[in-house]
């Protein structure tokens, strides 16, 4: 897919293009029905969709984005770098609409990666977006994406009530981790405490450096964390996804969990208090099963006494 900016030649908008888009609005009817932004949305026409978009892109901070797979037009999306509020800090997207001949192909969500992408490049920590009270199908498909409701307010042009949403954009990390296992079953798990989520419990492990593979990435996280030298990752037990926060931006982080035997000793070596220190580690422990299962505070990845006993079984 292709997202290209949409600029008009000499003010307007080439006959061709203005029929693309002409079709493309009128084949959400039942959208234009609800937002009421034409008079008549089973009559949609070429020069009321070029007024309409003339009218955002006059705005000094919009953008018209359209969305081109295997050359035919199938979205369309328009942004805004800054909302007139000097008090909102976050970008918006204020329409997002798919042909209706393509709809249920997944074009929207990767639409919404494309634009969410494109503002993350720029610098931006998150975006925002409202959605009319009577589209609750609307409602749902960003929710599913990941976007949540902060207030309810009515839109700045007709006044119509209005879900705001609101999501972090999150940078992608890759990582991994070792679950080192004793002669009894028992694993040792780092106690961390960060800004985001609070306390929590996890395997020694971390970020992958540049160009680094996850099990190179596991074997190195290892070594510095305990000072073990002596042990390789064993057999993939799991990958998972979670998000928080790593030294101030806001992650979705991917691990690669990797499981092995090892002898039952305490992590040593030296620099060791000063790798923890870095990487925010409070303290450590061995963990039989039963303490895990019984655990109150959070231990990633979930359900790791699970996840052991079907390795070892």
């Amino acid at each position: 897919m292709i997202l290209e900016q949409l600029t008009p030649t000499d003010g307007a908008l080439p006959g061709e293009l203005l029929t693309e888009l002409t079709s493309l609005y009128a084949a959400n009817r039942e959208f234009f029905a609800l937002s009421g932004d034409f008079p008549d949305p089973d009559d949609i026409r070429p020069e009321q969709v070029a007024a309409e978009l003339a009218a955002e892109l006059a705005h000094p901070d919009a953008e018209v984005l359209l969305a081109r797979a295997e050359g035919r037009l199938v979205a369309v999306v328009i942004t805004l770098t800054r909302h007139p509020d000097p008090a909102d800090p976050d970008p918006w997207i204020g329409l997002l609409m798919v042909d209706a001949a393509a709809q249920g192909r997944g074009y929207g969500r990767r639409v919404a990666t494309l634009v969410e992408e494109r503002f993350r490049t720029a610098g931006r920590r998150a975006v925002r977006l409202a959605v009319l009270d009577n589209n609750p199908q609307g409602l749902a498909f960003w929710t599913a994406l990941g976007y949540e409701v902060i207030g309810h307010r009515p839109d700045r042009t007709l006044g119509r009530p209005c879900a705001v949403l609101r999501k972090v954009l999150r940078t992608p990390r890759q990582a991994a981790r070792v679950a080192v296992v004793d002669p009894d079953g028992s694993v040792l798990l780092f106690r961390y405490d960060n800004v985001e989520v609070g306390v929590h419990w996890a395997l020694p492990g971390g970020g992958l450096e540049a160009d680094e593979g996850p099990r190179e990435g596991a074997l190195r996280e290892l070594c510095e964390e305990t000072g073990w030298a002596d042990l390789e990752p064993g057999p993939l037990l799991c990958t998972w996804e979670h998000d928080f926060t790593h030294t101030g931006t806001p992650v979705r982080q991917h691990e690669h969990i990797y499981v092995t035997h090892g002898p039952h000793r305490e992590p040593a070596g030296p620099g060791l208090a000063a790798a923890h220190a870095d990487d925010g580690i409070l303290t450590w422990r061995w963990w039989s099963r039963q303490e895990l299962a019984e655990e109150a505070e959070p231990v990633w990845p979930p359900d790791l006494a699970r996840l052991l006993d079907e390795w070892e079984g």
